[in-house]
C-alpha cells in the first residue's frame, strides 16, 4: 500500500491511532488569539473581549464596580487613556501607590499568555514598583506568536529609537493560590484585567 493511501485510509491498521488521528500527524495549531486566551487564563489573567469602544467603557465600569475602585486614585502615564476614561470619577496621577494601574501594552504574546511592556507604558519603573492591580487596554491587532516577534514589532514602530525597559508579565494569580515555579522566582504577581478591543 502506498504512503498516501496509508495516510488517507482511515481503516489502515499500519499506523497507531490516538483520538482518531495518527500519532505522526502534527497537532493542529490554534490561532494566535485562541492560544493567547487559553494561556492567559491559565496564568490567572481576567479577560474581557469587546467589539466596540462603548463595550470597553462598560467593561471598565464593571471592573470598577467589582473591585469598589470608584473615587480611587489611578496610576496612569498615558494621556490618551486619561481622556478616554475621564467620566468615571477617578483621580488620575503618576503615583505608583495608587489603587490600580491603567495602561496600554506593546504586544500580547500568544505562546506564553504574557503581556509585553516597554518604557512607553511603564517609563523606567520595575514591575514590583507599580500597583498590584492592573487594567490593560489592548486590541486584537497586537497579538504576536512569541516575545521575539513582539520585539520586532517594537523595533519596527520605533523609527530607530528603541524604547528601554522592555519586560513581560505573565503571573496573574496571588502567590497563595498559585505555586511558583523556578522560572517565575523573583517576579511580581499582578491582579490583571485585560480589556481587548476587536480592531481587525
Amino acid at each position: 500500500m502506498s504512503l498516501f493511501k496509508r495516510l488517507l485510509n482511515p481503516k489502515s491498521k499500519s499506523l497507531s491511532k490516538k483520538d482518531g488521528l495518527s500519532k505522526y500527524v502534527p497537532e493542529a495549531k490554534l490561532p494566535l488569539d485562541e492560544r493567547f486566551t487559553h494561556n492567559f487564563k491559565h496564568n490567572g489573567g481576567k479577560f474581557l473581549y469587546c467589539i466596540t469602544p462603548q463595550e470597553v467603557l462598560e467593561s471598565f465600569d464593571n471592573i470598577l464596580l467589582e473591585n469598589d475602585w470608584y473615587e480611587k486614585e489611578v496610576f496612569c502615564i498615558d494621556q490618551e487613556l486619561t481622556y478616554r476614561f475621564d467620566g468615571f470619577n477617578l483621580t488620575f496621577n503618576k503615583k505608583p501607590t495608587s489603587q490600580f494601574f491603567l495602561t496600554k501594552c506593546e504586544s500580547l504574546v500568544s505562546k506564553d499568555g504574557a503581556i509585553l511592556f516597554s518604557s512607553n507604558q511603564i517609563k523606567e519603573k520595575k514591575m514590583h514598583e507599580i500597583p498590584t492591580n492592573l487594567v490593560v487596554v489592548a486590541t486584537t491587532s497586537q497579538f504576536v506568536e512569541s516575545i521575539s516577534e513582539g520585539m520586532r514589532v517594537i523595533k519596527n514602530k520605533s523609527n530607530g529609537k528603541i524604547p528601554s525597559n522592555i519586560t513581560t508579565i505573565k503571573d496573574f494569580e496571588i502567590e497563595s493560590k498559585k505555586e511558583k515555579d523556578f522560572m517565575s522566582y523573583g517576579r511580581s504577581t499582578k491582579n490583571l484585567y485585560l480589556l481587548l478591543l476587536e480592531d481587525l
